[in-house]
């Protein structure tokens, strides 16, 4: 663990602490703790009876919830991923007792800035990209055995990169000579299959989203928390999630629709509305929620974010 200190800035920060509806004797799950700053905001708004359990499977970010609350009864600290979020709860004695939910997915500002992490294409560190390093595969170690097609596939489905194939295959070219083991190797390998002048953003940035992406299984993840959601809030609960990523917004977006929309059947058909009814689980929260201006301005990383809140109904 590094001994550098990294701040990290919630995005939508007022927003979220508006839509949560927050009550002071309130029980809250922040699924992504990170360095806390969410959960911090929380608590300020609970009173002795309110608990909050904060989840996250990065070592370092369960280090410092420790050093934070560790003395606090109201607080529930979790080393775990947010995908096991319904079966802690019910370990807790908690199932569908929950007012509300936050998961801010992706990679943490704290994440990216410790270069010893390996997600960052900005600075040199081992290529790692694991947000838990204890468990699963390094990027490093996928990187050094995924066949072409499989590495090629990652980088177009997770990155949408246009020249995945060609990334790909010069991969597996430069790793029969050489160990890809530091992200500035992986970086030089990119650069020289991605054209400058097709690229606003740094060549770099679709294939590392996709291969972080693929290597902590963050789409499985999301589903796994969203499949199990009923069995963590209680009615009026409300679930919050911040994603970066149109693939996972995609998949937040499409859960709530699912759950919010009654079934269309065909006329005719022996069933009352209020048995309609009852498929109903949520009700969508407003529209998607995007940073402002300002806040895009003092947060860069806020730029591509989008908030989705729902609120359970049955």
């Amino acid at each position: 663990m590094s001994g550098q200190t990294f701040s990290h800035q919630p995005v939508l920060f007022q927003q979220v602490l508006h839509l949560m509806n927050i009550k002071p004797d309130g029980l809250y799950v922040d699924g992504t703790f990170g360095r806390g700053g969410h959960s911090a905001a929380i608590l300020a708004q609970l009173n002795e009876k309110g608990r909050l359990v904060v989840m996250d499977k990065d070592p370092q970010a369960i280090d410092s919830a420790r050093q934070q609350y560790s003395d606090d009864a109201r607080v529930t600290i979790i080393h775990d991923d947010y995908a096991q979020m319904a079966l802690r709860v019910e370990q807790l004695g908690l199932k569908q007792s929950v007012d509300g939910v936050l998961l801010d997915l992706g990679v943490s500002s704290p994440q990216l800035d410790d270069a010893q992490r390996g997600f960052s294409f900005q600075q040199n560190g081992p290529l790692d990209m694991r947000m838990n390093p204890t468990q699963g595969m390094s990027a490093s170690e996928w990187i050094m055995t995924a066949k072409e097609k499989e590495i090629a596939d990652v980088l177009w489905q997770l990155g949408e990169e246009r020249f995945s194939r060609r990334i790909a295959k010069k991969i597996i070219e430069f790793r029969q000579q050489q160990v890809i083991t530091d992200t500035a190797t992986l970086v030089g390998i990119i650069i020289e299959c991605v054209p400058a002048h097709k690229e606003k953003k740094h060549p770099a940035t679709r294939s590392f989203q996709a291969i972080r992406m693929h290597v902590n299984q963050e789409l499985d993840h999301i589903h796994q928390v969203l499949d199990g959601i009923f069995d963590v809030l209680t009615v009026g609960g409300r679930l919050l999630v911040i994603s970066f990523h149109s693939l996972e917004d995609r998949l937040v977006k499409r859960f709530i629709k699912k759950h919010s929309t009654a079934p269309v059947l065909p006329k005719g058909l022996p069933v009352r509305d209020c048995d309609l009814n009852l498929t109903v689980r949520f009700k969508s929260i407003g529209k998607a929620v995007k940073a402002t201006a300002d806040e895009i301005q003092q947060n860069s990383r806020s730029r591509s974010a989008i908030l989705r809140i729902a609120e359970r109904v049955y």
